[in-house]
């Protein structure tokens, strides 16, 4: 298989299941990847990663750009052999970090100029430096550069940056011909704030660029889940169904159920990574602080029924005695864990969509949880 594809294997309301085929493996939809910022994937090594379900993870082009540069990666043989990841990994464009972490930062039809968040050194992000950074790295999903908005936002100048994103997608487009190589595969993303006319019109004018598929970004930045849901459910109906929908930033166990069931079939966050770092695990009755007092005597595991060690293997106790005395292998085992969980997630509705039990799933979902979606 030297192709990029997207296969759609069964539908239930408006969830979809499929697979996403490309030369390094096969990503089965909805797909959730684990963020590897630097190079890797906080506290976990790669084959454990892989072991939780993974068929796919983030590289983050801001980052490997300043430390240690995609031409350093490049000459090492590429982002894959570098972190030893031999499967499918997308990156993003960097426009996010770049707007979010970079000091004196100049946004111009151009690009974006910055000084790095690490050493104060100046750079400069252009689409076409964007898609050439990815290309070095190796991604097999790589991220046109758009720039994303904080909501609220004015609709005038929401549509000013939608457009600027338009502008950046076909540069994106053109640059990623010229550098790409068999079977890689470039997305393109729709912008346009909590608007419904601008998502449309982002959504319409990438369609007539074409992409491999097609993201929905500038969400998850704080506008609360019944927003997001919102902007979804006018979004997602008007993607095209024969390519891979991809809502980036998302995001808690929640967010993912009532974004599957939108429609939506590829997710990222650092929240399970992020939270196992600093003691929080997620569980099919919601998120546990481990840190709690209550939990100090608590000889039960996380999950007495999982398959995997760090959810079944340890107590509730023991970790939290590892992050009251600031032992390593508390973050380690609480990641596994979060991830194992979250992969889970995503094998369950993909079972339940495939099975048209969708509805039913959610309904259990919501009891055990005690999460509430619109």
């Amino acid at each position: 298989m030297n192709t990029f594809s997207y296969t759609l294997n069964a539908i239930d309301g408006a969830a979809r299941t499929g697979v996403i085929s490309t030369p390094r493996g096969e990503i089965r939809t909805p797909a959730f990847m684990p963020v590897g910022t630097a190079g890797t994937v906080k506290a976990m090594l790669p084959e454990h990663v892989r072991a939780t379900g993974a068929d796919i993870v983030l590289g983050n082009t801001y980052h490997l750009m300043l430390r240690p540069t995609a031409e350093r990666v490049a000459a090492l043989g590429g982002l894959h052999k570098f972190m030893n990841w031999p499967r499918p990994i997308l990156t993003d464009s960097g426009g996010f970090q770049v707007m979010s972490l970079s000091k004196l930062r100049k946004l111009t039809q151009e690009g974006v100029s910055f000084q790095s968040h690490i050493d104060g050194s100046k750079h400069m992000l252009t689409p076409e430096r964007s898609i050439e950074i990815q290309s070095l790295l190796g991604a097999d999903i790589q991220m046109q550069l758009d720039e994303c908005p904080a909501i609220p936002i004015a609709h005038d100048d929401a549509r000013d940056s939608m457009l600027l994103s338009i502008r950046w997608a076909e540069r994106s487009k053109k640059a990623f011909q010229n550098h790409a190589s068999e079977g890689q595969a470039l997305f393109g993303i729709v912008q346009g704030a909590n608007f419904e006319d601008l998502r449309l019109e982002s959504l319409t004018r990438l369609k007539e660029i074409d992409f491999h598929g097609f993201a929905v970004g500038g969400l998850a930045v704080g506008e609360g889940r019944e927003e997001m849901f919102r902007v979804l459910d006018f979004t997602t109906p008007e993607m095209p169904s024969d390519k891979p929908r991809y809502l980036m930033g998302v995001g808690k166990p929640a967010d993912i159920v009532g974004a599957v069931a939108r429609g939506i079939d590829m997710f990222d966050c650092v929240a399970p990574t992020r939270s196992g770092r600093h003691g929080q695990a997620w569980t099919r009755e919601g998120a546990v602080n481990i840190k709690n007092a209550r939990f100090a005597d608590d000889n039960a595991p996380l999950d007495p029924t999982s398959v995997c060690p760090a959810s079944r293997d340890y107590s509730k106790a023991y970790l939290h005695h590892l992050f009251r005395t600031g032992e390593y292998l508390g973050p380690m085992l609480l990641t596994w864990h979060n991830l194992h969980y979250y992969q889970s997630l995503m094998a369950a509705l993909r079972e339940a969509i495939a099975a048209g039990k969708l509805v039913a799933y959610i309904d259990d979902f919501k009891r055990e949880s005690g999460e509430t979606l619109v």
